[in-house]
């Protein structure tokens, strides 16, 4: 066993669903060609508030809420920028990073299908791939990834096709630093040491979810129950003790039946005090009714079989503490990666989140951290809701701190989620009935979302400051926001107008009968024809028939309308019209381009159909952009000019180059917007 044990060969067992074995870190960086003249000391800063919408902004700079961009503006520097189409945040961000569309980054909507599968969904991004090969030994399926076993373990790759823009920089030895970058997980490899990445939107948690919280309560479930992105378990005192209690973790996937590996924990509470002792691990934490703990460090062990070490995985969550009596209510964050120690690949180099950690302390490192789920399963208020974001942006502000305190000259980019994450829960302009709050309760909140764009306003006002004219400062946003009032069922409709069969199907994946089914919805704006050649069971002929039955579905989709007359989708695009390049395989044959205040429901997703093709959106999730692409583009503010009327995301990749003297690659769709 000397041998083995000389080798790491349990490294990256941990599989698919907890997405551990996530990458390895890219080969020693190699020499690089000699800077530019023109770049040298050059400094372009972009700071990406997601969401951040030109009506709004437009209105608060009106009433001069908003100074800084005021000032931007008045100096010519503001645009309504063009999105996506569809404009979702990955294919938005993926066209910033390309720049170019989707036919070059081949990301078309959160979810994707195989036709060879036949609708089989999958997030469009990132995609885990299960390993091959293993070692039976009692309980457990061992990888051995050295010769002569050569197992291949599971890792995950990022889907997004294409050159991103900062290899161009990587090439020409011009520093890049990206923090919290969306659609680029894992983060995709600096070939010449040049680029640095904290990877954004899209890093999941050590479940493999995308934020996973748990729930403990007196009047929680007996049993653990799994729903909606959080974990609710009952909590029973004896003598205000706790039973133990189990803090979920990633699955041990080396187990032949794999089970999520978990941490005991006992909870002390004392009524009077209206106060809990947390004892978990090595650690002893005293909450108050209302505390959030910092940031606890925790250590998952993997059971492995005799004479081979145990596997251990660091991660980090915060408890915060409800209420004490009558119910207890215990909130855990979901298990992130710890920075220090991290079991995923967060970073491009992979010590670079070390680095940060070392300085700031552990923070949060999945792609979503304001805990939506939470508030729209109602474990959390709007007051809980908004002072967890709050702590979002806490972190997020030491992080450009930081960001800005090692920044000499080239690239730096920084993202902000809050303008677009507390957008969807705050968001209500309009004085129609909300989803879930009162009308006051509605303005309320959406005047602290308010606040979240003044605060923007307060950090770039701090940058002019910093910098005045010896840094190019560009700020964007991927997408504008709407309300979201009412949700249309397209695989619904499409069903009840002789589309898709049988005619008591409840879900496309369970139920769908290809033999007479030719189209379906998958995803937030994709229709796909069930095309003889393409998808597995297709049916409909390519040619004369896939041209008739497209102009019809438009031509029907289009007509649609609400009770009070008004028109649910704007417009409906053919892909082949609006999308050019090499990477079209998982296209929609149409993208449904939803009016304000509609989208798609939350069952079409994933293929799912409900009695009625239109219905209220009841959910706490209350705003939302994806729609039209027309109907929510998002903005640009510059201190220097910007000479182009339209810009478009594709404009942005380009236009960076340009400002280091590079050429515009011809691989890019846009255009430089500074002249």
């Amino acid at each position: 066993m000397s041998t083995i044990n000389r080798r790491d060969f349990l490294k990256q067992s941990m599989a698919a669903a907890t997405t551990i074995a996530a990458g390895i870190s890219a080969p020693e960086a190699f020499a690089a060609p000699k800077i530019l003249s023109a770049a040298k000391g050059k400094k372009v800063i972009v700071i990406g508030f997601d969401g951040m919408d030109p009506q709004l902004c437009s209105q608060m700079m009106d009433a001069g809420l908003l100074p800084n961009l005021s000032r931007l503006r008045r100096r010519g520097g503001y645009r309504v920028l063009g999105t996506s189409n569809p404009p979702q945040s990955p294919v938005a961000w993926a066209n910033f990073i390309n720049g170019a569309g989707p036919g070059s980054h081949g990301i078309f909507d959160f979810i994707h299908r195989d036709p060879e599968k036949q609708a089989a969904p999958f997030f469009a991004v990132a995609e885990t791939v299960p390993g091959k090969g293993h070692i039976e030994t009692g309980d457990y399926n061992i990888q051995l990834d050295f010769w002569p076993f050569n197992h291949k373990p599971s890792k995950t790759v990022l889907k997004r096709q294409g050159v991103p823009f900062w290899d161009y920089l990587d090439r020409a030895g011009i520093q890049s630093t990206f923090y919290d970058l969306p659609s680029n997980y894992p983060p995709s490899p600096s070939k010449y040491g040049n680029h640095r990445c904290l990877s954004g939107m899209g890093t999941p948690d050590l479940l493999g979810t995308y934020g996973t919280f748990q729930h403990f309560a007196e009047n929680g479930p007996v049993t653990a129950k799994s729903e909606g992105g959080g974990i609710e378990s009952g909590i029973f005192f004896t003598d205000d003790t706790s039973d133990t209690l189990k803090l979920f973790g990633p699955k041990n996937t080396m187990l032949k039946d794999p089970k999520p590996v978990e941490i005991d924990f006992i909870v002390h509470r004392d009524k009077k005090a209206q106060a809990a002792v947390i004892e978990i691990q090595n650690h002893k934490l005293v909450l108050k009714k209302g505390q959030w703990s910092r940031w606890v460090d925790l250590e998952y062990k993997f059971k492995t079989p005799v004479l081979i070490p145990d596997k251990r995985v660091s991660g980090i969550c915060r408890f915060y503490l409800q209420e004490v009596f009558p119910n207890f209510r215990l909130y855990v964050t979901p298990v992130n990666a710890n920075p220090l120690e991290p079991a995923i690949k967060l970073t491009e180099p992979t010590g670079f989140s070390r680095k940060i950690a070392d300085k700031l302390g552990l923070f949060y490192t999945t792609g979503f951290q304001e805990d939506h789920k939470a508030l729209s399963r109602k474990i959390f208020t709007d007051d809980e809701f908004m002072e967890q974001a709050e702590s979002v942006l806490r972190e997020r502000v030491n992080l450009l701190q930081y960001a800005l305190e090692n920044y000499e000259d080239g690239l730096l980019f920084f993202y902000f989620s809050s303008t677009d994450m507390q957008a969807h829960m705050l968001w209500w302009d309009s004085d129609a009935k909300h989803p879930t709050r009162s009308a006051s309760e509605a303005k309320r909140c959406f005047h602290h979302l308010k606040n979240i764009y003044r605060r923007m306003d307060a950090i770039i006002g701090q940058l002019l400051k910093r910098y005045g004219d010896k840094a190019h400062l560009v700020v964007m946003s991927d997408h504008g926001f709407s309300n979201f009032k009412r949700q249309f069922n397209l695989n619904t409709w499409l069903r009840d107008n002789g589309y898709l069969g049988p005619v008591d199907s409840r879900s496309v994946l369970r139920d769908a009968d290809w033999s007479v089914s030719r189209a379906y919805g998958l995803g937030l704006n994709g229709l796909y024809v069930n095309l003889r050649g393409r998808e597995r069971f297709g049916i409909v002929e390519p040619g004369q028939e896939k041209e008739s039955l497209l102009e019809e579905l438009i031509g029907k989709l289009e007509a649609i309308r609400d009770f009070d007359g008004r028109r649910i989708i704007r417009t409906v695009h053919r892909a082949e019209k609006i999308y050019q390049g090499p990477s079209q395989y998982f296209a929609p044959d149409l993208i449904i381009g939803y009016s304000r205040d509609f989208r798609a429901s939350w069952k079409t997703c994933l293929g799912g159909i409900t009695d009625e093709a239109l219905a209220d959106n009841e959910s706490a999730w209350s705003a939302d952009h994806c729609m039209d692409s027309s109907e929510v583009p998002g903005v640009i503010f510059s201190n220097r000019p910007i000479t182009v009327r339209d810009p478009s995301l594709v404009d942005l990749a380009p236009s960076i180059l340009k400002e280091f003297g590079l050429n515009i690659p011809g691989d890019m769709t846009g255009r430089n917007i500074f002249g």
